[in-house]
């Protein structure tokens, strides 16, 4: 198909915009971090109270069969020997956990009414909790890795993290998160870089990256996370475990730093990340509140009666790479599994607007709220609490090791001075024309597997050179459709494989009870410890 006159526009000023970066990100190279492999690895998680999923934790103690004392230890125990590697909890309250399950194994001990009253009042009960930094986290750091923000401390819980402890959760502590929540891996200048736990070289993701990490190193069971552009998906990928990007508003937003601008809350999503399947729908249900009756999470799911389609790419784009065939192949045998096992056919289909999935979703993201009030300028969040920052300041300051930003927040300045004052209607109209595609196929039985990421989880820094990759992920913040990250087993490399597995709006329990059958089907998380994996 010839492209029209405004296409061949956009797509070259994509392709000079991504010809710009590298040429500077190349010449920028050498002056990288450099990172020497450690050549060690974490230990395999032998606690069986490590390897134990939340549900199944809160039952134990409900049943006096553990206490949630020796859960909470068990994790924190975790934690210590881990995190040195890993770097993913940036602050921890060990002795206040402990305090707060000495309190439930009491409210066990005296409780009358049986494990059904603590079970419909108290769910997860005395199960340890890890929370994104990003929340408020009453008594702990809020700062999302700006040096500025230093010494901020949350004064109140977010929404669905107060929901989470009324549950009975436990937190043990926050985790770490790119600069202002804006980048694919977790580094800032104020806590560090983070690990993924498979190959301490290689990224965890971001923004939500601290919180993939500790799960996936058994360092935590529960977690909540973020997403606006795949900040929940890319992290479940990379670290091997499960998280979900709801339908947006069923899941409160408030009590996050940096706050959605603009259009941006039509967009961001707050939700569950695990490592088991089974704890996604417990923790939906009491992190949406009153939302949740909207979701019918309680409906069985039959997949046999679902239609199932797959995509295999995005069709092409030049500013994205080539999906790692493994990956492709993965897929693939999901949707044979698919077929085999409930005789139901799988669709391969396609849609040519997927090629311009960052530029929909890069237009989306800087348009005004229904007031007409833009989103807040990324230099304004990298200034405060004083003036805004300078990208090209900062980059001559980074150069000489003297700047408080990292390199991809300031390219991230950089990109935002290139941005027209209006939007380009040919993006906005492929936009609604994959809206409108998506959903109409879909339906409210549809389910739609598509790659997570063109790669397995890339080595440090290496996003630099890729930065448009998360597309694969962003697109489906922009059609607010909800997707549930699956874990596939592990690549040569001994790398998480997984899929996107998407639905209609507010179809959300279709890909909740999809993550059942996969992770039945593929074997879920793998410990990264394990003799098995290397």
């Amino acid at each position: 198909m010839a492209l029209s006159g405004v296409e061949t526009v956009q797509a070259w000023f994509f392709h000079a915009l991504q010809a710009g970066l590298m040429g500077l990100l190349g010449l920028l190279k050498l002056l990288l971090p450099r990172r020497a492999s450690t050549g060690r690895r974490l230990s395999p998680a032998t606690e069986p109270l490590l390897l134990t999923s939340a549900t199944g934790l809160a039952r134990k103690i409900r049943r006096r069969e553990v206490s949630s004392v020796e859960v909470v230890q068990a994790y924190i125990d975790r934690i210590q020997e881990v995190n040195p590697l890993l770097n993913a909890v940036v602050k921890d309250r060990f002795a206040a956990a402990l305090q707060e399950a000495a309190q439930v194994d009491k409210l066990v001990e005296e409780e009358t009414g049986g494990e059904e009253v603590l079970e419909d009042r108290l769910p997860l009960l005395g199960v340890p909790l890890s929370v994104k930094e990003a929340f408020g986290l009453q008594g702990m750091p809020h700062t999302t890795g700006l040096i500025s923000r230093e010494g901020v401390i949350a004064t109140a819980d977010a929404p669905p993290v107060a929901l989470l402890k009324r549950a009975g959760a436990i937190p043990l502590g926050v985790t770490n998160s790119s600069e202002l929540c804006m980048w694919s891996e977790s580094h800032n200048h104020l806590y560090g870089i983070t690990n993924n736990p498979y190959d301490l070289d290689r990224i965890p993701g971001g923004s939500s990256g601290g919180e993939g990490s500790i799960l996936g190193g058994a360092g935590s069971v529960i977690g909540v996370g973020s997403d606006i552009g795949g900040s929940i998906r890319m992290p479940c990928f990379f670290n091997g475990i499960f998280g979900h990007k709801t339908t947006p508003g069923l899941v409160s937003n408030e009590n996050q730093y940096p706050p959605a601008s603009g259009r941006q809350e039509d967009y961001i999503s707050t939700g569950p990340m695990c490592r088991y399947a089974e704890d996604l729908v417990p923790m939906l249900r009491i992190m949406a509140g009153t939302n949740a009756p909207m979701l019918s999470l309680s409906m069985k799911v039959d997949l046999e009666k679902l239609r199932f389609f797959t995509i295999p790419h995005d069709g092409g784009s030049p500013l994205t790479s080539p999906v790692n065939k493994q990956l492709i192949e993965i897929q693939r045998k999901v949707a044979e599994r698919l077929e085999e096992d409930l005789g139901v056919k799988v669709e391969e289909v396609s849609f040519s607007e997927l090629r311009y999935s960052f530029q929909i979703w890069d237009t989306y993201m800087g348009l005004p709220d229904k007031e007409g009030k833009p989103p807040k300028p990324f230099v304004e969040l990298m200034g405060e609490p004083g003036s805004p920052a300078w990208p090209l300041w900062e980059l001559l300051k980074w150069m000489v090791g003297k700047s408080d930003h990292t390199m991809a927040a300031i390219g991230l300045g950089l990109l935002e001075m290139t941005h027209k004052s209006k939007p380009s209607l040919f993006i906005l109209q492929q936009k609604e024309k994959l809206q409108m595609e998506v959903e109409e196929l879909l339906g409210t039985d549809g389910v739609l597997l598509y790659p997570s990421h063109p790669n397995v989880a890339p080595k440090h820094h290496h996003p630099l050179f890729q930065p448009f990759d998360f597309a694969y992920t962003g697109i489906f913040s922009t059609l607010g459709l909800p997707v549930t990250q699956c874990p596939l087993g592990l690549s040569k490399e001994g790398l998480p494989l997984g899929v996107q597995v998407v639905a209609g709006k507010l179809q959300d329990r279709l890909t909740l009870a999809m993550a059942l059958y996969l992770e039945k089907t593929f074997g879920g998380w793998r410990d990264p410890g394990s003799d098995k994996n290397h």
